[in-house]
């Protein structure tokens, strides 16, 4: 494993950003972190417990979406922030950038037993056998099936599946609404680019293993399924300018409407059709491979402290408050309360600790009867022990844009979905010969 020194991110990274640390952040009592918001009772609630334990600690967040640029500008100038909070899957980059620290000593210190945490989450922060990370949130995918208009439609929700991928392009085409070129109704949504790591995987390629196989023609045969999919319902401008007006937030989303028959989706947005649309017919059910066996894709963020970071001891002991289990179940009573004073649903609280999930779906969790947390929630709780992850890799963030724009220039028609992986393959590899990665 080749590691870059610190110094040497200055030449290539924009000269002139600023580091992220105030000029306080030198004091002894000062915590700085960076990526990290306060959105819920999730944030608030273990932001509260660290400071009830630390009251004399100036933890200073800076609220905002991480910007990777930025930080890694900020460790290169020797002002980093005490925290970063990332995107689980490109915190390899990091650690090969030498931008983050080993937190295998600190976590020992603190008491923190990654084996409490589930191996996908973890596989996502070990990089060269050493750990970067402490995962926190812990989302998997899945399909959400709307029930009235496969049951109009004459097809039952309990035979809709991933596994055969004809009968799949056959209901989609069936259920889809397109009428001079306007979609009324997606079929079926396989939400790509995104998802791309899990057809590939459902059809049994890994996108990442030693190096990156982009270009693998079970790759190129699930980038051209997919694509053919979006085609045959109208293609993928109108397609993505159909999604584009739907209110996914609201009490009039897309399955209440009857925008969209079925879809692949984050775990998250089952929560969001509890809490907007919580009578909405919906079925979850798992995404399969080809042979039929339960799969899904582990995603989620990270805590990790920076190299050079001023505190690394007391931002350690942030990390291990912040991700223990008594935390997550302080977080999810709160937040439940939070949402049973607005009449809403507390959906539960996914974890990358297993400990945590286990006392938060026994003593907090909250349906109130809501069918889609009923048996949805049933669902991805029994998914979340088969998920993935891709292996971190020293061009992490460079892999996932080179294979997402492949895809979209494949869905768009430019390029032949041969061509297009090909072309990701050959700039995936360009990328971790510049970082320097085997």
């Amino acid at each position: 494993m080749t590691r870059w020194p610190v110094a040497g991110l200055l030449a290539l990274l924009v000269a002139g950003c600023g580091g992220l640390g105030p000029s306080a952040a030198d004091r002894p009592d000062t915590l700085v972190t960076t990526g990290f918001g306060l959105p819920d009772e999730h944030a608030t609630a273990r932001v509260d417990v660290f400071r009830q334990r630390r009251p004399e600690v100036d933890l200073r967040i800076n609220e905002g979406a991480f910007d990777e640029q930025q930080f890694l500008s900020a460790v290169a100038a020797g002002d980093p922030p005490d925290l970063v909070y990332a995107d689980r899957r490109k915190l390899g980059g990091y650690a090969a950038r030498g931008a983050v620290q080993d937190l295998g000593p600190c976590l020992r210190r603190q008491g923190v037993d990654l084996a409490r945490y589930r191996a996908a989450a973890v596989r996502q922060v070990t990089y060269g056998n050493v750990v970067y990370g402490v995962p926190d949130f812990f989302t998997v995918r899945v399909l959400v099936l709307n029930n009235p208009v496969l049951r109009q439609a004459g097809i039952d929700p309990a035979s809709v599946s991933t596994s055969d991928w004809t009968a799949l392009a056959r209901m989609a085409e069936k259920l889809a609404r397109v009428q001079d070129g306007r979609i009324e109704r997606i079929g079926f949504d396989p939400r790509m680019p995104e998802f791309l790591a899990l057809w590939s995987k459902a059809n049994g390629a890994d996108l990442v293993s030693d190096g990156p196989h982009l270009d693998d023609p079970r790759v190129v045969e699930a980038v051209r399924y997919t694509a053919d999919l979006v085609r045959a319902q109208g293609g993928w401008a109108a397609f993505r300018a159909f999604r584009d007006t739907f209110d996914s937030f609201g009490a009039n989303n897309e399955l209440v409407t009857g925008q969209v028959a079925a879809m692949a989706i984050d775990s998250w947005y089952v929560n969001t059709l509890a809490a907007n649309s919580p009578q909405v017919d919906v079925t979850v059910v798992p995404f399969t491979d080809r042979q039929g066996a339960v799969l899904t894709e582990a995603g989620g963020q990270a805590w990790a402290i920076p190299q050079g970071a001023r505190h690394p001891e007391l931002a350690c002991e942030f990390i291990a408050t912040m991700t223990a289990a008594d935390t997550w179940v302080t977080a999810a009573k709160a937040r439940r309360d939070a949402l049973a004073k607005k009449g809403k649903p507390y959906s539960g609280t996914f974890t990358a600790n297993r400990v945590a999930d286990e006392k938060i779906f026994g003593e907090v969790y909250d349906p109130r009867g809501i069918p889609v947390l009923e048996q949805g929630v049933r669902v991805l709780r029994s998914v979340q022990d088969r998920s993935f992850a891709l292996p971190p890799s020293p061009a992490a963030s460079d892999l996932v844009r080179s294979w997402e724009s492949a895809v979209a220039r494949a869905l768009l028609g430019g390029q032949s979905p041969q061509e297009a992986m090909r072309q990701a393959q050959r700039e995936a590899e360009r990328a971790i010969t510049r970082v320097g990665g085997r």
